[in-house]
């Protein structure tokens, strides 16, 4: 269980006055060797993205060829400062990512080291705006999607898990976390049966799914309706892409505080240390490889809609 880590996250995160260096140096006394922070300021004002690699002992870091789980912590903002006071229900990306962090990092301590390299990233901004949107508004960022992706994603992810508080929306109607189709190069691809199967065991209930349109899996600024971001990442990837929506059966806005549930940050936490697991082996496949090929030969290459299309 992530429980301890849950709360010592949200403890370190949830003030005025955080900053990445600050959840750096959380992340150094847990034996991270490994941890970067970039600030970035803009008109809106400023975030700071973190990066914490996890070597695997058959990872590429260590000259190995265990494959590399990338998981993203998607987010406007931890805060809503000075508008709103406290950790608002948009955090909850953030701090499941870096809640997984903490538990992958408490592992080695003890001796439980994955296969493979696992990448958290996400970024911490305690004041972060405000934006308009239907159901219930959303928050903002101070930083545009396309600068979060190229800090957030490269070529080093085999795949992602791209964990987002997903709320703001009639769509899933169900509290807890959900999951997507695999999204890769443009394509929405069946569910993962692998996924599918940690996580009925992690809850121990009936996978819950969610669905998800081709606009939702477009790029940000291209003027089409999103359900959020939590498939942005996939704009900017070949690596196959599967979003981890953190949900409720109501319609909550992002910038809603005293929003987030630990039990539904934990299980979303847990399941992706569940999957790093498996995926450092080779044992959790988010798409089936021979499947992929046919149907780009059939219907050919889909990348055109990772990009903002026609103008």
């Amino acid at each position: 269980m992530l429980i301890k880590q849950v709360i010592d996250v949200y403890d370190l995160i949830d003030r005025a006055d955080i900053t990445g260096e600050k959840v750096k140096n959380y992340m150094e006394s847990l034996g991270a060797k490994n941890v970067s922070v970039k600030k970035f300021s803009r008109e809106k004002g400023s975030t700071d993205f973190i990066k914490i690699l996890i070597p695997g002992k058959n990872g590429k870091t260590n000259g190995g060829n265990a494959p590399t789980l990338g998981i993203l912590g998607r987010l406007g903002g931890i805060g809503a400062r000075p508008e709103l006071i406290g950790f608002v229900s948009d955090g909850d990306g953030a701090l499941a990512a870096l809640s997984a962090a903490a538990k992958l990092l408490d592992m080695q301590a003890k001796g439980d080291f994955l296969e493979g390299d696992v990448i958290v990233h996400t970024h911490i901004c305690p004041d972060a705006p405000t934006q308009p949107h239907d159901p219930v508004p959303f928050m903002g960022s101070p930083v545009d999607m396309a600068t979060v992706n190229a800090e957030e994603v490269s070529g080093a992810l085999d795949a992602i898990l791209s964990i987002d508080t997903t709320k703001g929306n009639r769509i899933i109607n169900h509290t807890g976390f959900a999951l997507s189709p695999t999204v890769m190069k443009g394509y929405i691809l069946r569910v993962s049966e692998d996924l599918l199967s940690v996580m009925q065991d992690i809850t121990g209930a009936l996978p819950q799914v969610f669905a998800l349109t081709t606009q939702d899996i477009t790029p940000y600024g291209n003027g089409i309706y999103h359900l959020n971001s939590i498939l942005q990442p996939a704009t900017a990837t070949s690596a196959p892409v599967v979003g981890v929506a953190i949900t409720t059966q109501t319609a909550v806005p992002g910038c809603a505080t005293g929003a987030s549930h630990f039990t539904h940050v934990e299980a979303a936490a847990r399941f992706s240390v569940e999957v790093a697991k498996y995926f450092g082996k080779g044992k959790c496949n988010f798409y089936n490889k021979d499947e992929f090929e046919l149907i780009e030969k059939k219907y050919g290459s889909m990348e055109h809609l990772q990009t903002l299309g026609k103008e």
